[in-house]
This record gives structure tokens, C-alpha cells and sequence, in this order.
């Protein structure tokens, strides 16, 4: 009867123990770079859009102009100092606040965004969410951002808590912590 008592001891000992592996096992692989990622001490921050992100935004302008909304893309990336005066903006400068990101805390200043209006057939820009250019009873900005988003986007007229209609973004499982530290997404030669 003793002798079963041991097994009994020792096979409890041994599933904490190999609990225990397992949580720092999966707890060391949240930091793990994931394979399909670059990652560099001090990655520059790029001066163009990732070329994933670019190849699906000139899809999306030309899926768009199909159904008739001529997209404008007003802006893509940003520097830290850009990123830093629209920040300024609605706070320290005059106007409305247009971001809650400070300088490296957006994915405009890793090449994974851009901002995007509409254009009217007289060519001035637009930026009213409802308008209907192409008179099918939906609003051209939402028709858009459906469309990106079957391409992958992210669209920040979904966020809770501050939306951003304009915005467009991709990032690759990335979080700006991750980009922030040197981690960048990949790019494909290949394609």
C-alpha cells in the first residue's frame, strides 16, 4: 500500500512540474519573433509604404473606381515629427484633435497605414462619411472601407473608443510595442 502512495506522489509532482514548463515555454513565446517577421536592434523606420500594404491600397483604389468612388489617399507614412504635430494638433496647436498617437505610436510611421477621402466628379475633395457619388443608396466611405477590409485592412472606423474613418491599416500581427523595439513585418521579393 505504500508503494502506491509513492507513484500516486510522484505523478503529482511530475504534472505540476510539467505545468509549470509549460507556462514559461508559452509565456517566453509571447516575445518570440514569429517567423515570418524581420526583426533588427535599431530598425529604421521606412520612408514608403510596406509593399504588401501598397500593392492591396492600389487594389483597393481600383476595386473602388469599378464601382464608380474615386478614391483620394491623403496620406501614408508619416514621420515622427509629422506624427508629433498632428498630435499637437486640438492640444498645444489650434484645431481638432485628429490622433491620440504620439510620434512612434502609430502604424503611419512603420509604413502600415495610410489615410484615405473621396473625390467628386467637379474633383474637390471629400470628407462626408454619408456622401453617395455614385448613387446607389450606401455611403461611398463605408462601400470603401468594406472593401479594404476583404483585403485585409483594419479599418478605424471600427474602433471603439476614437473613431478614424480615414484610416487604413495592416499589421501583420504586430502590435506597436513589437514595432516600437524593431520588429517589421517581412517582405516578400517574391511577389
Amino acid at each position: 500500500m505504500k508503494k502506491k502512495k509513492y507513484n500516486k506522489d510522484f505523478l503529482a509532482w511530475i504534472m505540476i512540474i510539467l505545468f509549470f514548463t509549460a507556462i514559461i515555454v508559452l509565456y517566453n513565446k509571447m516575445d518570440d519573433p514569429d517567423p515570418y517577421i524581420d526583426q533588427k536592434e535599431e530598425a529604421p523606420n521606412p520612408t514608403e509604404l510596406h509593399p504588401t500594404v501598397k500593392k492591396k491600397k492600389n487594389t483597393l483604389v481600383k476595386k473602388a473606381k469599378d464601382i464608380g468612388i474615386q478614391v483620394v489617399i491623403t496620406e501614408e507614412v508619416r514621420s515622427i515629427k509629422r506624427q508629433n504635430e498632428l498630435y499637437a494638433q486640438g492640444r498645444s496647436k489650434r484645431g481638432n484633435i485628429v490622433t491620440y498617437s504620439k510620434g512612434g505610436e502609430s502604424y503611419h510611421n512603420y509604413g502600415l497605414a495610410f489615410d484615405y477621402a473621396l473625390r467628386a466628379p467637379e474633383g474637390n475633395v471629400i470628407w462626408d462619411i454619408q456622401y453617395d457619388g455614385n448613387n446607389n443608396g450606401q455611403s461611398d466611405w463605408f462601400e470603401v472601407a468594406e472593401i479594404a477590409k476583404r483585403l485585409g485592412f483594419t479599418w478605424g472606423g471600427d474602433w471603439k473608443h476614437f473613431k478614424d474613418y480615414p484610416h487604413l491599416q495592416m499589421d501583420f500581427g504586430l502590435t506597436i510595442n513589437q514595432l516600437q523595439k524593431g520588429l517589421r513585418p517581412k517582405i516578400d521579393k517574391n511577389k
